[in-house]
């Protein structure tokens, strides 16, 4: 065996990321000591961003099956059925750290490597999403950084010419020294014709195509799985190059070939590269690998073998293909202009061999790189420990509004609830022509050629997460279901981003573990299971002084399926004279001043500048029961717009209900609660909805009936107003306007 590299020193492990035990378990599981090729293999595949070992363990106890599920977690992205043998295929991934240190490439690189994701399993990507969250806007970083995330977004997938339907930005300053870039991919495929990962059949030729291997992105995924220092700008060459139009030339050829009978497994080259793709490809198969590092196409001179197999260069795949396949293959990829190259063979050892040179520079056992890489089960604060470390204070009382036009316009002017215009305008949202929603409560694409759509959210509130990491993990989950079902969706299943801060901490990991709590009842309750994900931690910055660490942020990727798009609802107010419900948990007819939640409200931070309270809790028989009810009502026809209420409350909702449709209405308080409490609270489980005068006795029946679910009778609905007019709550229409639209336009144009 060739060793790549002099002795293997402490100082050397430590660069790699590994600590002292791991290393004890690296000498343990080869024998003997590693190689530098070998040291750099363990340190990617056993980092925190490839092998999830805080976080595997309870990972395990989320919901993963539905009978609409084809395939769960363990794959590059979930399946699910979608009817007439076509299934969707989505996941949601995060380029946070490599999108501080350069955000343009940071970002582009995210949205390449989550359309590989789906493309790899045989779907054409048919929609984007994505989940952004920024620190302060008078921070000094942050204009470069938004600007250049919104440019790499829109820079890649409108090149790809995948059309951005929906997605959220959020402003707070622990996301000051580290931002955070989630993507989120759809594609559509025939369930019969989906590809995975396994290689089998010893002998099949194991192909590379794409473009060349570099030296960019080496060691991306273990600088993605350590928090920042303070020498960010020197990671810049950890953060790969993408290239939107070999993207698109490697999905076209990967489709060519994959309508044909050639391949027997397909891998992208995401974080690890080379060795991650080949590890997975040979584990999920139960094989050994053998790698030719010579045939390896390279676009630099003199790369050692430590480096290709640790590049991250984009735009790359693995495939093992069926003897006697590869000059088909290669005419079709020689074709679309991309390289093409036979680098191995399947075979039987369970061991992944290299060789360069005409000698052996890696021999490892794949056992110890793979399913025995560390797991760990780290300590974290019970509910009650993590409460009085988060020190969440009370609401000591009721706070008050002294005028709520005024509040609701300066509402509208944050940065909590700001328009996205300035961004989505960025993305091109029709590109394929099938889209049929952005900029509502969940983008909505066409299933190509039928009468079905897509629905898809993302969606998530981490200050609630913070001060309640189980009720906040519940409401991601309930919120995006919310927004599925307020587009006349039926929300089928969720993919997830969680980022969270360092879990070595107990804290930190209180917040991990208790979030996934509170998202796994609420997916076994709503029965919307988690078929994909990604982890992503460390999320803290040195940077900034004082060690910041971000908000506890499980992103939350919903798709849900309508049947026939002709149904599918908008929240833009449409008819003057139609009446204005609020459909919600009965709270009305027992009135308690506990379910109007002011607490962690934008109202209670913007305007008294407050952060206190609890989050607030969520009711998930209402929330089930008030989708079914709501699904119902727009199944049958008989609404014409419909909200669900989020950050802001009631007032916020009227308001983007009203500048989305263009005309106002007349609304009525509730003399129970208090105007703040009313017009601001965040209580969970509640939709805004209108009714034309002549649907109200076929509204009043549906409602009265109440949902399938028996539990469910809580949910109640109270008209609270009519459509009409140019103005809500006392605000002209046009003043909402402007206000809404000045915090971007002002902000860039500085």
């Amino acid at each position: 065996m060739s060793s790549t590299a002099s002795q293997i020193t402490p100082e050397i492990v430590s660069q790699h990321g590994l600590s002292p035990e791991e290393y004890e378990r690296v000498l343990s599981g080869l024998g003997r000591e590693p190689n530098l090729v070998e040291l750099g293999i363990f340190s990617v595949m056993w980092s925190e961003h490839c092998s999830y070992k805080s976080s595997r363990l309870h990972l395990k106890k989320l919901p993963t099956e539905a009978p609409w599920v084809i395939c769960g977690p363990g794959e590059n992205a979930g399946v699910i059925d979608i009817g007439d043998n076509q299934a969707a295929i989505f996941k949601m991934e995060s380029h946070n750290h490599p999108s501080y240190i350069e955000p343009y490439q940071g970002a582009a690189t995210g949205v390449g490597g989550i359309l590989r994701d789906v493309f790899t399993m045989g779907a054409r990507p048919v929609a984007n999403a994505n989940a952004l969250r920024f620190g302060r806007p008078d921070h000094p970083k942050m204009q470069h950084l938004v600007k250049g995330v919104v440019a790499g977004i829109g820079g890649y997938g409108n090149c790809v010419g995948v059309p951005t339907v929906a997605g959220e930005t959020n402003f707070h300053p622990a996301y000051d020294g580290n931002i955070l870039v989630n993507a989120m991919t759809v594609g559509v495929a025939d369930a019969d014709k989906i590809f995975y990962s396994a290689a089998t059949g010893v002998g099949n030729p194991i192909v590379y195509v794409g473009s060349k291997t570099g030296r960019d992105g080496i060691h991306g995924a273990t600088m993605a799985s350590a928090d920042f220092g303070e020498d960010t700008e020197a990671k810049r060459p950890t953060v790969q190059v993408g290239d939107p139009f070999t993207e698109k030339l490697l999905i076209e050829a990967c489709l060519e070939l994959m309508a044909t009978d050639a391949i027997v497994a397909i891998q992208d080259m995401g974080a690890a590269g080379l060795t991650s793709s080949s590890v997975e490809m040979a584990t999920n198969g139960k094989a050994g690998i053998r790698l030719d590092m010579n045939k390896v196409p390279c676009r630099e001179e003199g790369m050692t073998p430590y480096e290709m197999m640790l590049s991250e260069s984009q735009e790359r795949m693995l495939m093992v293909l069926k003897p006697g396949k590869e000059a088909m293959a290669a005419e079709i990829f020689e074709k679309w202009e991309l390289d093409f190259a036979v680098i191995g063979e399947v075979t039987d050892t369970r061991h992944m061999v290299l060789e360069f040179d005409g000698e052996v520079v890696c021999d490892i056992p794949l056992g110890p790189l793979a399913a025995d890489a560390p797991e760990y089960d780290r300590p974290y604060l019970s509910k009650e420990e993590y409460k009085a470390w988060a020190q969440v204070k009370p609401l000591q009382s009721v706070p008050e509004s002294t005028d709520i036009g005024a509040d609701l316009l300066k509402l509208m002017a944050t940065p909590a609830l700001a328009s996205r215009r300035w961004i989505s305008e960025q993305y091109d949202s029709q590109v394929g022509a099938d889209t049929l929603q952005t900029g509502g409560d969940a983008g909505v694409v066409r299933v190509h050629g039928t009468k079905k759509a897509l629905a898809i959210t993302t969606d998530c509130t981490p200050r609630y997460v913070y001060a309640d990491p189980y009720e906040g993990g519940k409401q991601a989950i309930a919120e995006a279901y919310r927004n599925l079902c307020a587009v006349g969706a039926r929300p089928l299943a969720v993919t997830n981003c969680l980022n969270f801060a360092n879990p070595q901490r107990p804290e930190i990991m209180a917040q991990f573990v208790h979030a996934l709590e509170g998202m796994g009842e609420a997916c076994r309750a709503l029965d919307f299971p988690i078929v994909s994900g990604n982890v992503s931690l460390y999320n803290e910055s040195k940077a900034t002084g004082g060690g910041s660490a971000i908000l506890p942020t499980p992103a939350i990727g919903g798709v849900g399926l309508i049947d026939d798009y002709a149904k599918m609802m908008t929240m833009g107010f449409k008819n003057e004279g139609d009446a204005i419900y609020l459909l919600a948990p009965e709270f009305w007819a027992k009135p308690d001043p506990t379910r109007s939640h002011l607490g962690k409200s934008v109202w209670l931070n913007a305007i008294k500048g407050v952060d206190d309270g609890r989050a607030p809790p969520v009711d998930l028989v209402a929330e089930r029961g008030a989708g079914q009810i709501i699904h119902r009502l727009i199944g049958e026809g008989l609404l014409n717009a419909v909200h669900d209420l989020s950050d802001g409350g009631l007032a916020v909702a009227l308001a983007e209900m009203a500048l989305s449709g263009g005309v106002g209405a007349e609304t009525e308080t509730n003399e129970k609660y208090s105007p703040a409490q009313w017009w601001f609270g965040e209580d969970q489980a509640r939709y805004v909805l209108t009714v034309s005068p002549d649907n109200i006795d076929a509204f009043n029946r549906i409602v009265a009936e109440g949902p399938e679910v028996p539990e469910a009778e809580m949910v109640g609905f109270h008209r609270i107003g009519t459509v009409g007019g140019d103005s809500i709550l006392g605000v002209p229409l046009a003043d909402l306007h402007e206000a809404h639209a000045s915090f971007f336009r002002d902000w860039m144009e500085a």
